[in-house]
């Protein structure tokens, strides 16, 4: 199985996590209750620390949990931690083998604080130094860069989010993911026209607010890690506080802008880039202003809420990925200088 297979297996694992038989997200919700947790300390690499980011905005706005995110290294390197005993500690890891994430958990645990690992690895440290496990169940994931795991970690967040405010209009949104994520690889050949269009691109800025903040930096690493492009990801509000001085005539700007109250405040720079800027515009979207002002549009479907956008929105960025790194003559299983598992201290 290669990168592309997994892009594709997407909904059928997803599919898995959902179906969710031994009920693991309502036992940990039950268990986050109870304790009365009223922040979150979160500690994740990579991908996962991408994934964070959605829990970041998903909990805070669904469940009113501030959600501060972890720095490892003053566990490890500098062996200062700070107080967190009244947190929920939430660890996200795919292969939960990276001694500073399974650190802060640890040094968690001693603290007396309530931990959870989020990870694809039920046998991994991680799992083993966490009280609470939620498994992603997205199988083996083979292709170094992150698709499934991705995209199943951010499900297990809006699953716990869900669980913890008990809203079954959620929940039933969270059912039709599997076939949202399906619509959403039918954009496979306008992902490919795209990346052939965008095949000289070296540099490039990518916009995402809100929910969407993880998707930005998400696909900016894929954009890296890939195909070589030296992305930078940006609030589009950050945007305007400097970095807007890149938009210059052809400059390439990929943004995600779903619609809802995030399209509001980001349609006018969008318009304001591609009309007085002249940049060249890429866009994951489904509103229709947005929609408009794109050169290269990827339409996604017109009733998805903003706050699920991410898990589906990513998957056409990923295929975008993929086709340029394929055009490029890349190695899309084993991207230079990359591991699957990368261990940090």
């Amino acid at each position: 199985m290669g990168l592309r297979d997994e892009i594709l297996e997407q909904p059928s694992a997803v599919g898995r996590l959902l179906a969710d038989p031994d009920d693991q997200v309502a036992r940990v919700a039950r268990r986050v209750l109870d304790r009365g947790v009223r922040m979150v300390f979160l500690a994740a690499r990579g991908s996962s620390d991408n994934a964070g980011l959605y829990a970041k905005y998903l909990w805070g706005a669904f469940n009113s949990l501030p959600v501060a995110q972890a720095a490892p290294s003053l566990f490890t390197v500098y062996r200062r931690p700070p107080a967190i005993a009244d947190s929920l500690v939430v660890a996200i890891s795919q292969s939960g083998q990276s001694p500073d994430i399974t650190s802060v958990v640890r040094e968690g645990r001693r603290q007396g604080a309530l931990t959870l690992a989020i990870t694809n690895d039920v046998e991994s440290p991680l799992a083993k130094a966490s009280e609470l496990v939620i498994d992603i169940t997205a199988g083996p994931e083979l292709a170094v860069a992150a698709t499934k795991t991705y995209t199943t970690e951010l499900v297990a967040i809006a699953m716990l989010s869900a669980a913890l405010s008990e809203d079954p209009g959620r929940r039933e949104w969270l059912a039709r993911t599997p076939e949202l994520i399906a619509q959403a690889l039918t954009l496979d050949a306008p992902a490919r026209t795209a990346a052939e269009r965008h095949l000289a691109m070296a540099h490039c800025s990518v916009l995402g607010r809100g929910f969407n903040y993880a998707t930005a930096f998400e696909w900016a690493l894929k954009l890296k890690e890939l195909a070589h492009v030296i992305a930078e990801p940006f609030s589009p509000a950050d945007f305007e506080h400097g970095p807007v001085a890149l938009a210059q005539e052809g400059f390439p700007v990929l943004a995600i802008v779903p619609a809802g109250p995030m399209a509001e405040v980001s349609v006018p720079l969008l318009r304001r880039l591609v009309e007085e800027r002249h940049v060249e515009l890429l866009l994951i979207s489904n509103d229709e202003a947005a929609l408009a002002l794109a050169g290269t549009p990827l339409r996604l479907a017109p009733d998805l809420p903003e706050w699920l956008s991410p898990i589906v929105a990513i998957v056409p960025a990923q295929l975008l990925c993929y086709h340029l790194a394929r055009a490029r003559g890349l190695d899309t299983e084993d991207p230079l200088g990359l591991t699957k598992v990368t261990r940090t201290l």
